[in-house]
């Protein structure tokens, strides 16, 4: 007989043994291959897509839209007045013309392009594909190169004027003579006229230090004037980067470009209006508008009698914004609303519409606690009153039917028991009487309205309900015709199941905070996975997926590999309260404690979630938040890869950190730096950046790597050439990516020299 003891001790070993088996299970080649599955150019193949994005006909109530059904690809024109939808024209008779033409071969279900112009009598497409502009008449089916024209240069609406920038000056040339007109002639380097800030992905593109760029023009309706500015970053600060592997030498080549920091001295843009007749010159008498990022002057819109224009105006601080009117025959300016807030005015979500020629603004503000509407009267800039009111929040102002005095718009958290973030269509009066929810089904709503504001399209799912798209009456949101309805049969024969949204407690053990879950296909109750949370902390925006088109992403090919993979909104992000989101107001660093909170409450309902293993992983703003997530907790996370990563708000552009993190620059800044943490790490970090990253400059990363090293920590680096922005579809950095979590996460060695299939060239979607 066995003794006690002896029993015990083969328990264990059973469990040691058998565990081992099941975490060799995981994160074999064959879990790399399915995870393959889910990439996006692969899924396409396994599901039809529901998802309608209409492209409305010549500001008609026409549209055309574009359907993917395994792996295959339709144009489709709809007619409501019919209502009629059929092929927008024959898709093999095109694809033998553009074979023809292209001297190559292309087929009618995979034509090499995503997005068309109709003509206006409707009989012929333009599209770009092959490198090149192409032309096809329809009823003939001829297709042939048309001559591109040339970027550089701003057509006037009528056609008689193109706008160009020569020698750091504005010219003009009259199309119908050829006779070109100088219109300034004090332009000079770094104070130049219709020139925006280039971009350093501008510059790698054309490999140029000066590249040619689209001139910062824009005509008045009726061709009369244009505006533009003259942009002065003598003073702006600049990084300079090295593009490492350059595709046609073999030395590194240099670029320098401005790129305005928090605390800095910004660039500053006069803005100009020119009587392309006479040649006079129109200053505008405000104050020069502050340029925080890549770009020019103000995006302005002119009022139908191109007297007159508009543009948001956002002071430094971000402590107040509203929208300014410019008579554009003396220069003259004033505000048509203004308004003031502490701690910051959030005008990356604050949508507004201007009505009326300028006689009333409807303009979205937190300043109740919640983001609502309110009116003002544009002759005085005072406030009218109130529209909506409520604890809930408005998203966007979809339409404005100024005959009927009606708005048409977005909102959540308003439909008692759901998920806050989901997004409904509602209607109102200027008034505010007359609310009305216009799209009643539970889920998200993603709408488009037609140009004349009769219909509207309806993109109707969660993230665990495909989508189904339907065309709509405005008025009343009856449905005219059913678009299209997702088909995921393909997905649901390799055992795919729908991610789960998911609701805890913040931090504070009161706030109710929202996420998701994404187990593998194979998954086992009976196991125990490890954690891997996606992660995105921006306080611009709410980030969990709501909409059945993100629900794969990047986070069911993780899954894949033998992870429950999670995302979460916590509190500083948006579509809340003005108090939830400004939870991280100077504290962008401190969203983690309630990503750790929520973690440990899905552990507790669902025991095979493993909390001694968490990993973390994201992008950007995430590459941020993940690398801080392990410096802020390192007991909790045990494993990051941390990609873009903006570490240290100081060294990143001023537009994004002084509207979050606040201005002037304080203490805030050192305190939510990685830089300044990078002695706190403790387990397996992976930093990745490119060497043409034109949105989060290496630098932020070298620094951090430069505070590590200092500290005697270890840590990982891949720093990749000729990387923009993020991994994008760098398929060798998903590979590494992988392979560090099912290395540290799982403690499995990753199968050796695993390629993912490469991607089509024209893939899109959903990420990986």
């Amino acid at each position: 007989m066995f003794s006690r003891v002896t029993a015990i001790f083969l328990r264990i070993t059973l469990t040691v043994v058998f565990g081992a088996v099941a975490c060799q299970a995981q994160g074999k080649a064959e879990d790399y291959q399915r995870a393959t599955n889910y990439i996006q150019a692969n899924a396409v193949k396994l599901e039809k897509l529901g998802d309608v994005a209409p492209h409305w006909i010549n500001e008609s109530s026409r549209f055309w839209y574009r359907l993917q059904s395994f792996g295959k690809k339709q144009f489709v024109v709809v007619d409501p007045s019919q209502p009629a939808k059929s092929p927008a024209f024959d898709h093999e008779k095109l694809a033998a013309a553009l074979n023809k033409a292209a001297r190559r071969t292309f087929e009618g279900s995979n034509l090499p392009f995503d997005t068309f112009d109709f003509s206006l009598d409707g009989k012929s497409i333009t599209f770009d594909a092959d490198q090149a502009k192409w032309l096809c008449a329809i009823p003939e089916y001829v297709c042939h190169r048309e001559t591109t024209p040339d970027i550089n240069e701003v057509r006037s609406p009528n056609g008689r004027w193109s706008a160009f920038v020569r020698g750091y000056n504005l010219w003009l040339r009259d199309t119908s003579t050829g006779q070109e007109i100088q219109l300034t002639r004090d332009g000079e380097k770094n104070w130049d006229y219709a020139t925006p800030l280039p971009s350093l992905a501008t510059m790698v593109r054309q490999q140029t230090q000066e590249p040619k760029e689209t001139p910062g023009v824009q005509w008045a309706p009726d061709s009369s004037k244009l505006m533009t500015y003259r942009l002065d970053s003598r003073n702006a600060g600049r990084f300079n980067s090295l593009q490492f592997v350059p595709p046609d030498q073999l030395r590194p080549k240099a670029y320098s470009y401005a790129y305005p920091l928090p605390g800095e001295a910004l660039p500053t843009s006069q803005l100009i209006v020119f009587d392309p007749l006479s040649g006079k010159r129109v200053d505008v008498q405000g104050q020069p508008l502050s340029v925080y990022y890549y770009g020019g002057g103000a995006r302005v819109t002119w009022f139908k009698d191109s007297r007159r224009f508009y543009y948001l105006w956002v002071e430094r601080g971000y402590k107040a914004g509203g929208i300014r009117e410019v008579d554009a025959e003396t220069g003259q300016e004033r505000a048509l609303m203004l308004e003031r807030a502490e701690p910051h005015v959030d005008t990356y979500n604050a949508d507004y519409s201007v009505i009326g020629e300028g006689s009333e603004v409807l303009w979205a503000s937190d300043r109740d606690g919640w983001m609502h509407i309110y009116l003002y009267n544009g002759k005085t800039g005072h406030l009218a009153s109130q529209v909506t009111k409520g604890e809930w929040a408005v998203s966007s102002i979809v339409h404005v039917d100024e005959a009927a005095r009606q708005i048409y718009f977005a909102a959540n958290g308003r439909e008692a028991g759901e998920d806050p973030y989901l997004t409904h269509l509602y209607r109102v009066n200027f008034d505010g009487s007359g609310l009305q929810l216009v799209t009643p089904e539970s889920a998200n709503h993603n709408i488009s309205f037609s140009p004349d504001g009769k219909y509207f399209v309806d993109n109707i799912s969660r993230i665990d309900l495909p989508v189904k798209s339907i065309l709509r009456r405005a008025p009343d949101g009856n449905t005219v015709m059913p678009l299209e309805e997702s088909d995921v049969s393909g997905l649901a024969k390799l055992g795919w199941k729908f991610p789960e949204p998911f609701k805890g407690k913040a931090a504070d053990g009161t706030t109710d905070i929202y996420g998701a879950i994404w187990r593998p296909s194979n998954f086992d109750a009976s196991k125990k996975y490890p954690v891997v949370e996606y992660t995105y902390t921006g306080p611009h925006s709410h980030f969990v997926p709501k909409a059945f088109n993100q629900a794969l992403g990047t986070q069911q090919s993780m899954a894949e590999l033998g992870f429950i993979v999670v995302m979460m909104d916590g509190r500083g992000t948006t579509g809340r309260s003005r108090d939830f989101h400004n939870f991280s107001y100077r504290n962008l660093g401190g969203a983690f404690e309630d990503h750790v909170a929520l973690i440990k409450q899905m552990a507790a309902k669902y025991p095979y979630m493993d909390v001694t293993r968490v990993g973390i992983y994201g992008t950007s703003a995430g590459g941020y938040g993940s690398a801080h997530a392990m410096l802020a907790y390192p007991e909790f996370y045990k494993v990051c890869v941390s990609t873009s990563g903006d570490h240290d708000p100081r060294l990143d552009k001023a537009v994004w950190n002084e509207a979050f993190q606040g201005y002037p620059v304080d203490e805030s800044y050192v305190n939510d730096s990685n830089v300044t943490q990078a002695a706190k790490l403790q387990g397996h970090l992976l930093l990745e950046h490119g060497d043409i990253d034109d949105n989060v400059n290496p630098v932020e990363t070298m620094r951090f790597a430069d505070a590590l090293m200092k500290a005697n920590k270890d840590f990982d680096m891949l720093f990749v050439p000729n990387m923009a922005h993020g991994e994008g579809s760098n398929l060798y950095l998903v590979r590494r990516r992988w392979d560090y979590f099912v290395k540290y996460l799982l403690g499995v060695t990753p199968p050796k020299d695993f390629v993912i299939p490469p991607l089509p060239a024209t893939a899109g979607g959903r990420g990986m």
